[in-house]
């Protein structure tokens, strides 16, 4: 792997060009991007010049697209139309089962390889990018695969978990899209009340809901099926917590005390 093209060289594509970089990659990378994206990549030393995606998919050895999901998936037909014979095609999209389809339509499927890195921060664009992201981070990718990308990922610091597409998305919409639409609606209910008498569990809670939508809302129109039943689930466990105010809730306690210790440890540990 001597050659990468990063379509959207933004946090997370230009974090992956740094963490790459540290990790001893001496190859070259070249950006996917607006004019002005491609000046502050440029400027932070993050790429080594530009690209226009179709002589990418015909250069790189790996083309890494890390844009918004519908974004990804309009460009996954021009890149089927001039990819090179040994180019890998990998993304970063928050949900997979629609991109790993679309790209299954368009090119040949031992040259794609979904993945999803659970990193990010609230801050975006390529000014922001940090190549520590995803280190000790879980890294989803669809497949086994030997591709040299996949000794790179672990060597950046990533945790490789194989998912197919569809496990993925209804793993997803609890672990990540639950928690989401939880903070949002939090921050609704609470929006009225007196603000000055929140304390740090409100800011922690409602940390998620300065998320912005344009960024949510590919993921949640390609996840609605799998959200709808996470949402579901957690509106009954809601009214169960409801129905026991007065008769009591310490298995409820205790059982979210018991995940959130089993959330926490790995992540201390490593």
């Amino acid at each position: 792997m001597k050659r990468v093209a990063i379509a959207g060289v933004g946090l997370i594509g230009g974090s992956f060009a740094l963490a790459l970089r540290r990790a001893g990659f001496d190859g070259e990378i070249r950006g996917v991007s607006s004019a002005s994206t491609i000046a502050v990549a440029m400027e932070h030393r993050i790429i080594d010049g530009a690209m226009e995606l179709e002589e990418a998919s015909r250069w790189a050895d790996v083309l890494f697209l890390a844009q918004p999901i519908r974004r990804i998936l309009a460009m996954l037909p021009v890149i089927g139309a001039s990819i090179g014979p040994s180019t890998l095609v990998t993304d970063a999209g928050s949900t997979k089962r629609a991109i790993c389809e679309e790209a299954a339509r368009v090119m040949p499927p031992e040259q794609f390889l979904g993945g999803h890195p659970m990193a990010g921060k609230e801050s975006r664009g390529a000014a922001s990018a940090d190549p520590s992201l995803f280190r000790g981070r879980t890294w989803v990718i669809t497949r086994e695969s030997g591709h040299p990308l996949v000794d790179w990922l672990r060597r950046i610091g990533a945790n490789l978990l194989v998912l197919d597409p569809e496990t993925h998305d209804r793993t997803v919409a609890y672990t990540s899209h639950l928690p989401q639409l939880t903070s949002t609606a939090l921050a609704c209910t609470v929006d009225g009340a007196d603000l000055r008498a929140g304390g740090p569990g409100l800011i922690d809670m409602t940390r998620l809901a300065l998320s912005s939508y344009e960024m949510w809302e590919d993921i949640l129109a390609t996840n609605a099926d799998a959200i709808d039943g996470a949402l579901r689930e957690e509106i009954a466990r809601l009214e169960s917590l409801r129905s026991g105010l007065r008769s009591g809730l310490r298995e409820e306690f205790e059982k979210g005390a018991g995940m959130r210790k089993r959330l926490v440890r790995p992540v201390e540990l490593g």
